[in-house]
């Protein structure tokens, strides 16, 4: 079995990625385990910086808010306003606290140096596909719904809008109401199924529809890029107010219902992101991956939802790829070598430090796969993490992987 496995990696470099995957998808994501190591948005780097340069992609989304991104796209294109600079891009650029990551502001840095004296056709992109939500909550409406009539209200008749910006003044009210970090964990504490609330989703349904309704003439009167941000406020406003309102849903569903909420917008800004080329994409493993997401969350022992990846993968098909990063240890975080009966204690134990690993056939050496060893194989186990911060790899998503970027040891820092 051994040898079987050796034989499927090969070195890391966007000529193996390339090779595994035939032709150049649309979108490319590559997944990682653990936020915030070094170790691999270095790796991300070098290797998005390769297909950037190699195979043409013009486009990277990273798991950041999507409004807060827009800052970031105006820096590295030279489009933004001349007086921000690159630590106020990194510090107001990106939610999470993302933007404190050296690795993220030298991906940042990067991209600007490279679109240095390039016509804006062939200029890098930057974008943040997450809605602008946090692990404690979500944001105001107020943005993205005012930028949205803004729009809409400077190109069309004002007859025809569902509401004044005064009516979407009073009924958002004030900002705290929507901010407030309780409500993530005590439903009554939102505002998202008040009259005010429903009657926003109402009005942010009929804004959106009116961009439909006079896509010919506002496309005609706009730029491609603000034509692109009017869409852009549409699907957040109308996924914002739906994941409010789940929030204030009292029933044992609501996190499952918030974690396919957000995961629906990441899809939504993903696929509308790939409509202008190709693009690479940046996130955890579950919000990728094409099958089943799972996790534990506060008394939640298992919530399972539909990832982004899973929802694009089933728009695009072969149109969309995904790798998975595996790790061997993290010592540092009490992670250390892994059991040999599992994937990564497999894949350890070739010694390499890092490699990208044809995934559906090892799935089929390793028996995970139906057309593989049969079901009189020993499968791998699942490997089990002492860290809250670090997910393993599930054995049965391997044949749905298209590869699988494994490092050896992820280093602190």
């Amino acid at each position: 079995m051994a040898t079987d496995i050796k034989d499927t990696i090969h070195p890391l470099d966007s000529a193996a990625v390339m090779s595994l995957l035939g032709a150049r998808p649309r979108l490319l994501a590559l997944g990682e385990p653990t936020h915030g190591a070094e170790t691999l948005l270095g790796l991300r780097n070098e290797l998005f910086r390769q297909l950037v340069e190699h195979e043409g992609y013009r486009t990277i989304a990273l798991e950041t808010d999507c409004m807060m991104g827009l800052l970031v796209d105006g820096y590295v294109t030279g489009e933004g306003d001349p007086g921000v600079g690159l630590d106020e891009v990194m510090a107001r650029g990106f939610s999470h606290e993302w933007g404190a990551f050296p690795a993220n502001r030298e991906l940042v840095a990067w991209m600007r140096a490279y679109n240095e004296g390039r016509p804006a056709s062939d200029r890098l992109r930057f974008a943040g596909f997450d809605g602008p939500l946090e692990i404690t909550g979500a944001a105001s409406p107020r943005p993205v719904l005012t930028a949205l009539h803004d729009y809409l209200s400077a190109r069309i008749d004002a007859g025809l809008l569902p509401c004044t910006a005064a009516v979407l003044d009073r009924l958002i009210g004030e900002d705290a109401r929507w901010t407030d970090p309780e409500a993530m964990m005590d439903p009554s504490r939102s505002v998202g199924q008040s009259a005010e609330a429903r009657e926003l989703r109402l009005l942010a349904d009929d804004l959106v529809a009116l961009l439909d309704a006079h896509a010919p003439h506002l496309r005609a009167t706009s730029s491609p890029d603000d034509w692109d941000r009017a869409l852009l406020y549409g699907r957040t406003a109308t996924g914002l107010l739906r994941y409010h309102f789940w929030m204030a849903e009292p029933s044992p569903s609501r996190m499952t219902l918030l974690l396919g909420v957000r995961d629906s917008m990441m899809a939504a800004n993903l696929l509308a992101l790939a409509e202008r080329g190709p693009v690479l994409v940046n996130a955890q493993n579950a919000h990728l991956q094409r099958g089943l997401s799972t996790m534990s969350m506060w008394d939640h022992p298992r919530l399972e939802w539909w990832g982004a990846g899973a929802l694009v993968s089933a728009r695009l098909g072969r149109e969309y790829a995904f790798l998975a990063t595996a790790l061997g240890t993290i010592r540092h975080q009490g992670v250390d070598a892994p059991p040999s009966d599992t994937v990564e204690g497999l894949l350890y134990e070739l010694g390499e430090d890092r490699f990208v690993v044809d995934a559906p056939r090892l799935a089929a050496a390793l028996g995970t796969d139906p057309g593989g060893a049969g079901p009189g194989a020993a499968l791998p186990a699942a490997r089990v993490s002492p860290w809250f911060g670090y997910s393993p790899l599930d054995p049965a998503h391997l044949a749905d992987d298209d590869g699988i970027v494994f490092v050896r040891d992820v280093q602190p820092g």
